[in-house]
């Protein structure tokens, strides 16, 4: 993505993380204006919009703790260190849904929240899913329901205010025009 860095003039880290560290730095901006900005300094992550051979999409209701609900959302999770986004969503899709993709197809990347954050999303499409016959457990902090719908469901679901991520609609929309195609 182009990039156009603002001149650091003064570096505080506030809080490291598990998966994020937290900063307020002093900037020159390119229009030449200084100030303090708050940045969520994030590794990464990577979605994928899985759809079966009958055409339905895997998705996940997935208790969040900083909405205190459940949520519905894709598959997706944070791109460890040295590892590429790819390898990150093959991983993350048998172990959140049980399924593995043998066919794959990039969709792009974009910023999540580029007000307060530099993470960013790389987004797959994953076709031809066959269930795993031994699916990895989940990892203990995640409380989640595989549910399947079809595109015209979910896009309901989008229109009628369910809780969905940001993340899972974007993606959504950037699969659009290839689940069209496989109908």
């Amino acid at each position: 993505m182009m990039q156009e860095p603002p001149q650091l003039l003064k570096h505080r880290l506030f809080y490291q993380g598990r998966k994020f560290s937290f900063e307020v730095n002093r900037y020159r901006l390119p229009n030449q204006v200084e100030g303090d900005w708050e940045c969520v300094r994030h590794p990464g992550g990577a979605l994928a919009v899985p759809i079966t051979l009958e055409g339905k999409l895997i998705l996940l209701r997935q208790y969040r703790f900083a909405t205190q609900g459940r949520i519905l959302e894709f598959p997706a999770g944070t791109v460890e260190p040295n590892e590429e986004p790819f390898d990150t969503i093959q991983r993350e899709i048998e172990e959140e849904t049980g399924y593995r993709a043998q066919k794959w197809q990039k969709l792009g990347q974009f910023f999540l929240a580029p007000g307060y954050s530099d993470e960013i999303i790389y987004s797959f499409l994953a076709q031809d899913l066959v269930p795993l016959d031994a699916p990895p457990s989940q990892d203990a902090d995640e409380d989640i329901e595989t549910v399947f719908m079809t595109p015209q469901e979910f896009e309901q679901a989008i229109l009628a205010g369910q809780p969905i991520d940001a993340k899972s609609i974007a993606s959504f929309v950037l699969a659009k025009p290839f689940l069209l195609a496989s109908q």
